[in-house]
């Protein structure tokens, strides 16, 4: 019995030490995280995003073929168009593609928001002189999945979300969760990519995985600790009435005589 109380213990301590996210972080370490920390991170567009794209300028009869607004009709059945304010979204195709008014298509997979406003504007010089282009990305979403305490998929406003934010929304990891290896499973170029991060270690903050991208998938393994309690408590206990019963026999036994 004192045998199984002491691996109780030891393992209780254990799971404490592995609940603290890096550990082997120290004042000394700030330094190298500092020069190599991507701080100017930009999402990237990729196939299959939704991007709000508008036009704008002095002459707004200029720039009006530039963005279409979505028209809905003014009743069931009528040929009266009403026109909102709406910008429809574009989609990115499977060629990296966008179909733009007037201009046609424009390759925009694998830009990053000022890059494509920048291409976006160079393509409309030879119709507007002085165009404003403001691009957003609709729907950048990141899923986490595993040992936290809300999974889910998360909507990002601003386009810039790093793991432990994203995390943080996923209600953080549960105690059974492996700080050491947080898999990170990302689709680049049509082909997916996997990372696992170590949340014990500095080395996070310098990877290229720190920073999300949209639709990125975060996925906890649960450590043994969920083995053991999810599973073999039930067999656990039972092994240990059956021990105490057996020790119980034998005492009552040995007294007896």
């Amino acid at each position: 019995m004192f045998t199984i109380l002491l691996s109780i213990l030891l393992m209780s301590c254990t799971s404490q030490r592995r609940v603290a996210y890096f550990r082997d972080m120290d004042a000394s370490s700030a330094e190298a995280i500092n020069r190599a920390f991507n701080e100017t991170h930009e999402a990237r567009i990729a196939v299959g995003d939704f991007l709000s794209i508008i036009v704008s300028g002095l002459d707004p009869m200029a720039v009006a073929p530039f963005n279409i607004p979505i028209a809905t009709f003014a009743s069931p059945g009528s040929n009266q168009a009403q026109v909102m304010p709406t910008i429809q979204p574009y989609i990115v195709d499977f060629n990296g593609n966008i179909n733009f008014p007037v201009v046609g298509k424009i390759h925009l997979a694998g830009l990053t928001r000022s890059q494509a406003v920048e291409r976006i504007e160079q393509k409309l010089e030879p119709f507007l002189r002085d165009a404003i282009v403001t691009l957003q990305f609709l729907h950048f979403q990141v899923n986490v999945l595993g040992e936290v305490a809300r999974p889910g998929t998360f909507t990002i406003r601003n386009e810039r979300v790093t793991i432990l934010e994203a995390l943080a929304m996923a209600g953080d990891m549960t105690i059974f969760g492996r700080r050491n290896n947080v898999l990170v499973i990302r689709e680049n170029n049509g082909e997916l990519e996997f990372a696992r991060l170590n949340l014990n270690s500095d080395e996070i903050f310098t990877s290229p995985f720190y920073y999300l991208q949209q639709n990125d998938v975060v996925y906890v393994e649960p450590n043994v600790m969920r083995a053991v309690t999810g599973v073999n408590i039930p067999l656990y206990l039972s092994a240990i009435t059956t021990l105490a019963s057996v020790i119980s026999v034998i005492f009552v036994v040995t007294n007896s005589r």
